[in-house]
């Protein structure tokens, strides 16, 4: 895979995103394509607009102008509910984890939400094989299987983590957005759920917002840089890791316009264009 998107057709793909708070322009005219089975990383300095990209991508927040189309289908002013209807799922916002719930019950709710009875939900279901059943899957993929009776309140944080991943994968996203599954971990979590995602490489489509520059540079397969709402680079982690242009950002050169590298070179490292 070379600093060019891949040659298959975009799962995901965005054109010209905008979003402006008043003097403040969050999203400032992004281009990105994410490709099936592929973990791409979005990486950037604080305030680089990331949270608002994926606030975007989901439909929590309003676009001001630009396109999202995800399987080919214009999903720019689509409803979140709509978005996660076609496999688009955030996780940690797909459903609060219950605490007072099991591992295996939170889990089959969200089972039991991607099936499109919410009268379900006053069935209990602890005896509905329909909903356990794909619901251990879930947690036996991220390593949770052996706590499925434990009150969800009662694991530890990074434990919970993992459970709200097993949450969004029990609603079989075609692509997991995942913002910062790492924060607020100690070292022994983050390993755990770095190799969770791990074992999901080249088997699912990931947009992974993730500040542990270690483990981006080991998980994806692509990654592209946010400064100040623009996709300044967008390409491979070994070219990510040599270009000048994200070196400054990450040094805070970014807004000097003297710092920024010649056009060519952002084009050679794979800098998003529409």
């Amino acid at each position: 895979m070379n600093g060019t998107p891949p040659s298959s057709p975009p799962l995901l793909s965005v054109r010209n995103l905008t979003k402006r708070f008043g003097g403040v322009t969050a999203s400032d005219g992004i281009c990105l394509d994410i490709v099936e089975n592929e973990i791409h990383a979005i990486i950037g300095p604080n305030g680089a607009g990331k949270t608002t990209l994926i606030a975007q991508l989901t439909g929590l927040l309003a676009t001001d102008t630009g396109e999202i189309k995800f399987l080919g289908r214009d999903i720019t002013k689509m409803a979140p509910h709509r978005r996660a209807q076609l496999g688009l799922a955030r996780s940690f916002q797909i459903t609060s984890v219950l605490r007072e719930l099991s591992v295996l019950q939170n889990v089959a709710l969200a089972v039991q939400a991607t099936l499109g009875h919410s009268y379900r939900f006053w069935r209990p279901t602890s005896s509905d094989d329909a909903l356990n059943g794909p619901a251990l899957d879930a947690l036996e993929v991220v390593g949770l299987a052996a706590r499925q009776h434990d009150a969800a309140g009662a694991i530890s944080h990074g434990e919970q983590r993992q459970l709200e991943i097993a949450m969004a994968l029990a609603t079989k996203p075609k692509l997991l957005l995942l913002d910062e599954p790492m924060a607020g971990m100690g070292p022994d979590e983050a390993v755990r759920i770095q190799n969770t995602l791990a074992a999901f490489k080249g088997e699912k489509t990931i947009l992974l917002v993730e500040h542990d520059m270690d483990i981006v540079f080991q998980l994806a397969d692509r990654i592209s840089v946010l400064v100040y709402g623009k996709v300044i680079a967008s390409g491979t982690p070994d070219a990510i890791r040599a270009n000048s242009a994200v070196q400054a950002a990450y040094l805070g050169h970014a807004a000097d316009e003297s710092a920024r590298p010649p056009a060519d070179e952002t084009s050679d490292a794979g800098a998003s264009r529409c």
